[in-house]
């Protein structure tokens, strides 16, 4: 997973009632909630929640499924798993400090050379 593919769940969980919403769906599990349940939970009312739910379905991290009159949202739990894995995956691996080459590598060579350049400017 890159960053581009990512980036819109990030976006989608930047907004504090987005994220209120998708941690309460998070708490709920696989049963989900209703608009009502999250909206009575969050004291939001009911425009304000198919709003930011709607965002949240578009990013991928919210599915729903019409159960009568009702709608059952559920966080995707596996959307979640690749998030966190996304977040986890180079965890304390370390940082390489040395600059890209034009080719993409770092190298040190690369590096005492732009020293050089930057020292004969």
């Amino acid at each position: 997973m890159k960053e581009k593919d990512i980036a819109p769940a990030f976006a989608a969980l930047g907004h504090e009632a987005r994220l209120k919403i998708y941690r309460q769906l998070v708490k709920a599990g696989r049963d989900g909630l209703n608009i009502g349940d999250i909206g009575r939970l969050l004291g939001l009312p009911a425009s304000t929640l198919a709003h930011h739910l709607g965002t949240l379905v578009q990013a991928g991290l919210v599915t729903q499924e019409k159960q009568g009159r009702e709608t059952r949202n559920r966080a995707d739990f596996d959307v979640m798993q690749n998030i966190v894995g996304f977040i986890a995956d180079e965890c304390c691996s370390g940082v390489d400090l040395l600059p890209l080459s034009s080719s993409g590598s770092t190298t040190e060579t690369d590096a005492i050379s732009n020293k050089d350049s930057k020292a004969l400017a």
